[in-house]
């Protein structure tokens, strides 16, 4: 499968004021993401089920590859292009081996040596940062800067 990686949308319901994630996703798709994350932190199994299977219903009908932040058994469920794991998440080794070489495995890197490691296991892309401070990820002590993504975007 060719992914376009261009313009990579990850989805936070707590952002949308009330609006419909599936008419979001719809729009976004509709200005030009190539690639749709759903990102669910605090939602329960049963939940992120159901708007995965909502969002895949429309990431389908547009052609659009359908990425699962976290959760290997969502993903599997709905038949999602892939996931994405972070770095207290499933080995990526283990993830691909469960979900199979023709899903796409992405992984969050926050320094070079993580985004190294990813690269030699077989990450198919990675998620850099954060860059900057940021109040979405209050587990990072340090953003990498832009000192940091130059050294990373060279490997």
């Amino acid at each position: 499968m060719d992914i376009n990686y261009k313009l990579y949308l990850i989805t936070d319901r707590n952002f949308l004021n009330g609006r419909s994630l599936k008419k979001c996703v719809e729009d976004a798709i509709k200005g030009g993401v190539t690639l749709i994350q759903i990102r669910e932190k605090d939602a329960s199994t049963r939940e992120f089920y159901e708007v995965a299977k909502e969002v895949k219903e429309i990431t389908s009908k547009y052609n659009i590859p359908l990425i699962i932040n976290d959760r290997i058994d969502i993903a599997i469920a709905i038949d999602a292009e892939g996931v994405h794991l972070g770095q207290s998440d499933m080995p990526l080794k283990l993830a691909r081996k469960i979900l199979g070489e023709d899903k796409i495995i992405g992984i969050s890197a926050n320094n070079l040596e993580e985004a190294l490691e990813a690269q030699r296991d077989g990450a198919d892309y990675i998620g850099l940062g954060p860059v900057f401070y940021t109040g979405t990820k209050k587990d990072i002590d340090e953003p990498i800067g832009v000192q940091g993504l130059r050294e990373i975007t060279k490997i």
